[in-house]
């Protein structure tokens, strides 16, 4: 249900990158898996690799997840925005263009947690 302000409305969000003291937050969801019910949220530098994100922050924060150790990173399918996308692993965050509170996905071919294996 839409809201109308009876007068002026001035907020300023408090999750603006300038309060991550040089950090940006990015979102990571693993299609598919329910391991988590929505995205997770990893603080990184944008100078980051996006090797490192994946080995520093992925892997360790999916650890509980059965499947795991059966991604072949090679066959791996990204999204960003929804759209296919495809990260250089060598380059940091910023050269792939992942900004502040950008939402990435990952898709893993024949392994699929939430309607069983096929």
């Amino acid at each position: 249900m839409p809201i109308k302000s009876t007068k002026k409305y001035s907020v300023t969000p408090r999750d603006i990158q300038k309060n991550f003291n040089g950090k940006q937050l990015t979102y990571v969801s693993w299609d598919h898996h329910l391991l988590f019910s929505a995205p997770f949220i990893l603080c990184l530098s944008p100078e980051t690799q996006f090797s490192e994100l994946v080995d520093e922050g992925i892997l360790p924060t999916l650890q509980a997840d059965p499947d795991l150790d059966k991604i072949n990173w090679h066959e791996v399918t990204w999204l960003k925005a929804n759209k296919p996308w495809v990260p250089d692993f060598s380059k940091s965050l910023a050269d792939n263009g992942l900004v502040h509170k950008d939402q990435i996905r990952f898709h893993t071919p024949n392994l699929n947690t939430l309607c069983g294996t096929k």
